[in-house]
């Protein structure tokens, strides 16, 4: 249970405060389940509290009891959709599987999970945008602390499984912050875009699933076949 005021728990401090003593004991996660619908939806500058409330089962009062602002909410919201997300990416390109298997294994998984949730690369990057002067500060929350130590090893990584590669002849010298930009940039991006590229290219909802889901195989060839090493 979460501590609040000083490590009193929450039920602690409903008995005191003369709160809901009668709501239910998954309130709070209802209500954070709805904002998390509604704001990867809408995002912050659209929602409103009264769907949240409305999408929750709850009053406009208890809304405010458990989460006191929309700013409060909005972070915890953001919390929650890139702590699920971007540590995860982070992790698996970090990790001391070959270079190509760790690029497939992002491309296949985040694919799956933006498909699951074709909202969330959109909420992410119009959240960052929303609130540049915190990035850094919601980031380093969203990987609970470790944002440096993630950022630290997966580049080390990168640059010694790049280096390894050069030196075999099969790639050519990349920066590994460059690496890293385009696996992302080529597994989020078309998430992002959805809405233009199902206009330009005349996808209904089905069109343009197939289309990501053959992006789980093309991600790795265009990141290895573009950095091919130049002929002698």
């Amino acid at each position: 249970m979460k501590k609040r005021r000083g490590g009193e728990s929450d039920a602690g401090r409903k008995a005191a405060d003369g709160g809901p003593r009668d709501a239910a004991p998954d309130t709070e996660a209802r209500i954070l389940e709805a904002a998390h619908t509604v704001f990867l939806r809408v995002g912050t500058a659209g929602a409103r509290m009264v769907d949240i409330a409305r999408a929750a089962g709850v009053n406009h009062a208890l809304l405010h009891y458990y989460f006191t602002s929309k700013e409060g909410l909005a972070e915890a919201v953001f919390l929650r959709a890139a702590g699920d997300f971007l540590p995860g990416i982070l992790a698996a390109l970090g990790s001391d599987a070959p270079l190509a298997a760790k690029v497939a294994e992002v491309a296949a998984r985040y694919t799956d999970r933006l498909r699951e949730q074709p909202y969330l690369a959109g909420y992410l990057v119009a959240e960052l945008t929303y609130r540049p002067e915190r990035v850094t500060q919601l980031l380093a929350g969203a990987a609970g602390g470790r944002l440096e130590a993630l950022r630290t090893r997966v580049l080390s990584v990168l640059d010694a499984q790049i280096a390894a590669r050069v030196d075999a002849g099969t790639m050519r010298p990349v920066a590994a912050e460059q690496f890293l930009i385009s696996v992302l940039a080529l597994t989020v991006f078309p998430f992002v875009a959805r809405p233009l590229l199902q206009a330009v290219l005349g996808l209904d909802a089905a069109g343009f699933d197939e289309l990501v889901m053959a992006r789980r195989g093309e991600v790795p060839a265009l990141v290895f076949g573009g950095l091919q090493p130049e002929p002698p």
